[in-house]
């Protein structure tokens, strides 16, 4: 059984195929350690032992339409996923809600002391019944989201995942490059449900909280200032709305070039946690939240993609994911937390973000 990685990026119909044709992928503590290779990058929220930032090498890269591709040929191709035993039941967690409920009381008692200006909550649930084939998913995930960028990744250290991420933390190519503040969240309803928005013209009667717009001024001015040390000729655009699968966010694109020897290095390091995974400050925010979630977020909230390949480079959040276990499906999801956040709301926004996977096993 060999490591392996298949992709779509947002808005395409071809299928990338990334294989290493030895099990063990690359492992690293940092993005530095590989980005000067080329491959698939699954990197963790938080480096750990049992969590490390992997590169999947490009022993063999081939690319297939969409509609040509069938379970039967990925089976046959790629062989069995590597399943884990879920990391879920080991938390000892029994009731999500219960376990939610006490997480978010001491979030947000952090928020309101005045500690943080944002924290972001997360969420693990586990579900089970789906007998599709982990290669049935993934093709299901990139036909129902066209607009996300869709990724399974297969290695033994960090098990089978699957994704449909709609934010981007970098990506390009020479001297053109691209990332986005992404934050804020609102369910699509009735006639919103004809929303889409590729041109980026206006909102389409969409109407956004002060909660909403405040969170997603956080992010966007962290990325500024981050991408202000590094990079020259910034072009902000936004904030838009963005749709994804049944749920919009507001969105600014930041477009940039590297000045002096800086270079995609040094701008993921200075990203990875943007505030839209992780809060501000984002230091203490990132100790906090890794002490005081009740389940470990493993590669939820860390972020993946193609490195180097065709000149090019492509890495998402790694958001709307699950890991696909022996026994079931441990979905991810999370919430931007501000001292005016009311419980049940964030609750119920962590419970739109699952259903983009809950709809998928099902």
């Amino acid at each position: 059984m060999n490591s392996f990685a298949l992709f779509r990026l947002p808005y395409e119909q071809v299928v990338t195929r990334v294989v290493q044709r030895d099990r063990q992928p690359v492992a690293g503590q940092v993005f530095s350690d590989v980005y000067r290779q080329k491959g698939f990058v699954f990197a963790p929220f938080a480096v750990s032992g049992d969590c490390p930032l992997l590169l999947i090498r490009a022993d063999e890269v081939c690319k297939c339409p969409l509609d040509e591709l069938t379970e039967e040929l990925l089976r046959s191709e790629l062989g069995n996923p590597f399943l884990c035993e879920s990391s879920w039941r080991k938390t000892g967690v029994t009731d999500e809600r219960t376990a939610y409920h006490d997480a978010f009381a001491l979030f947000h008692g952090a928020l309101s002391d005045g500690i943080f200006n944002k924290l972001v909550l997360s969420r693990c649930s586990h579900a089970s019944g789906c007998t599709a084939s982990p290669f049935h998913l993934f093709l299901r995930a990139c036909r129902d989201y066209p607009r996300m960028f869709v990724a399974m990744v297969s290695t033994p250290l960090s098990g089978t995942w699957l994704m449909a991420s709609p934010e981007l933390l970098i990506e390009g190519k020479d001297d053109v490059w691209h990332t986005m503040a992404l934050a804020g969240t609102m369910r699509l309803e009735n006639e919103q449900l004809a929303f889409d928005n590729p041109s980026r013209e206006g909102v389409q009667n969409i109407r956004w909280s002060q909660k909403n717009i405040q969170e997603q001024r956080y992010v966007a001015s962290y990325i500024m200032h981050q991408l202000s040390a590094h990079t020259r000729e910034i072009e902000e655009q936004g904030p838009f709305t963005k749709r994804a699968a049944d749920l919009v966010h507001l969105c600014s694109d930041f477009r940039f070039s590297f000045k002096g020897d800086s270079d995609v290095d040094e701008v993921v390091q200075s990203l990875h946690p943007t505030p839209a995974v992780c809060g501000l400050p984002k230091r203490t925010a990132r100790d906090f939240i890794l002490l005081h979630e009740p389940w470990r977020r493993r590669y939820y909230s860390g972020y993946c993609g193609p490195l180097a390949l065709d000149s090019s480079t492509h890495l998402f959040v790694s958001l709307r994911c699950m890991e696909i276990c022996q026994e079931g499906y441990d979905l991810y999801a999370g919430g931007g937390l501000l001292r005016d956040s009311i419980e049940q709301q964030e609750w119920d926004e962590t419970e739109a973000k699952l259903q983009t996977m809950r709809r998928i096993i099902r």
